[in-house]
């Protein structure tokens, strides 16, 4: 049996169109306040809200039980920030290890 994953194809496009490159500057930038938002409220946001599902957008805290709760309540309040960030605040504050599993022999 082997444990080698699949290969996927990956596919790479340079967008050069000015319309597009403009949109996505302006999303990241939506995105950076709302990250900035964030860690300036980092430790009331994360021990108020543990096992819950948050989302800033317009740089506006939205909590609750499931991703698609909050996405909704997020597009409702601001439907203009496509630059919504969303995190799960675990349960117990732990150390984590976050890593990939990479197969280099397939690569």
């Amino acid at each position: 049996m082997s444990l080698a994953s699949p290969r996927i194809p990956i596919t790479m496009e340079e967008v050069t169109d000015p319309e597009e490159l403009t949109e996505a500057r302006a999303q990241h930038e939506r995105y950076e306040r709302n990250l900035a938002w964030l860690n300036a409220h980092f430790q009331e946001v994360y021990t108020q809200h543990r096992g819950k599902f948050i989302s800033v957008a317009g740089e506006e805290l939205f909590v609750g039980a499931t991703p698609e709760e909050v996405i909704a309540k997020a597009k409702a309040a601001h439907p203009e920030d496509n630059g919504r960030l969303i995190r799960y605040i675990y349960l117990k504050k732990i150390a984590r290890i976050y890593a990939n599993r990479w197969n280099l022999g397939a690569l």
